[in-house]
């Protein structure tokens, strides 16, 4: 093999490997991004250092989140009072999907709308919904693939749980 097709081979796979790791998704222990830094289409709420907080990613199109959405609102209801805090991130392109979900499926939490699913791409996002349960310094503590209903509902609560008595 030649050396400068060698040299052609060998920065294509360094900047192959520069992409996917920039794609790399959020796993347990990692600090979440802060998302004040993304322009999320939405007001976030005022403080989120201190509080248990819920990220859960979704969108219009999607089975399973509409399926989750009580499970949110329940979890809002119970734990709000005590630091929890859910911003669920809304992927759709088009503000109207999203809007037109939310006029069937309320939700009495924050919503906001990644629009350019720059947040979603960090996050590393590949299953509707996802979400990830920080604990009070803002690290990941645990992540849901999907909504399995309640299963996933009581494990919900079991982790919120655990991160509110700390």
């Amino acid at each position: 093999m030649n050396t400068s097709l060698l040299k052609k081979l060998t920065s294509a796979a360094l900047l192959a490997g520069t992409i996917l790791t920039a794609q790399a998704a959020l796993k347990v222990g990692d600090d979440f991004p802060d998302l004040a830094g993304f322009k999320l289409d939405g007001k976030l709420p005022d403080a989120l250092k201190g509080k248990v907080v819920i990220v859960d990613f979704w969108a219009s199109w999607c089975g399973p989140c509409k399926e989750s959405f009580p499970a949110m609102n329940d979890l809002q209801k119970t734990y709000a009072d005590k630091g929890l805090v859910i911003v669920a991130v809304n992927e759709d392109e088009e503000k109207s999907d999203m809007q037109d979900f939310l006029k069937d499926n309320a939700a009495t939490f924050t919503v906001v709308r990644d629009a350019e699913q720059k947040l979603v791409g960090v996050a590393g996002i590949q299953t509707m919904p996802s979400s990830f349960v920080l604990d009070d310094t803002g690290k990941v503590r645990f992540i849901h693939s999907g909504f399995h209903g309640a299963e996933t509902r009581k494990e919900y609560g079991q982790q919120i749980e655990s991160l509110l008595k700390k």
